[in-house]
């Protein structure tokens, strides 16, 4: 684990040379691993660094094959394809993985997302409002201002 200071506190990278495996978010507190951390490691955490920065906009990262089903991956393609600084709804974005009445599992499989920013889950919001976000309300929003989004 090789942790990424923001304003709202930690984030965490997992992974192993070749890929990530997680990233934690920072009420999810994990103490640094000792010694060099692995390449894929290293290279999301300057990447995370560069978007807290507000000097990145997208990602080049190696993901690992995470298990989950094929709807949360369906999902999860879904949020990468949502543009920097735009937000959708649970709704848009059931409707846009061809399953209208979704909305509630669209929130579960961001629930469930092992990759938030870099999988921008906190780019989906409530048709009323913010909506949740597994890391709190200030994060989501913290995460939303750095793109220029403001709710």
């Amino acid at each position: 684990m090789l942790n990424v200071d923001s304003p709202v506190g930690p984030w965490g990278v997992e992974g192993t040379a070749d890929s990530i495996t997680a990233i934690c978010q920072p009420h999810e507190r994990r103490r640094d691993s000792a010694g060099t951390p692995p390449r894929a490691v290293a290279k999301a955490a300057k990447q995370l660094a560069e978007y807290f920065a507000g000097t990145r906009r997208s990602f080049d990262l190696p993901l690992a094959d995470v298990k989950a089903t094929d709807f949360q991956r369906d999902v999860w393609a879904a949020l990468v394809a949502i543009p920097y600084g735009e937000v959708r709804t649970y709704g848009d974005v059931a409707i846009g993985v061809d399953r209208p009445r979704a909305s509630r599992a669209v929130g579960n499989a961001n629930h469930v997302n092992p990759f938030p920013i870099v999988v921008p889950c906190h780019r989906v919001v409530a048709s009323t409002g913010l909506g949740g976000y597994g890391g709190g309300e200030g994060v989501k929003r913290f995460l939303l201002e750095i793109e220029g989004v403001r709710y």
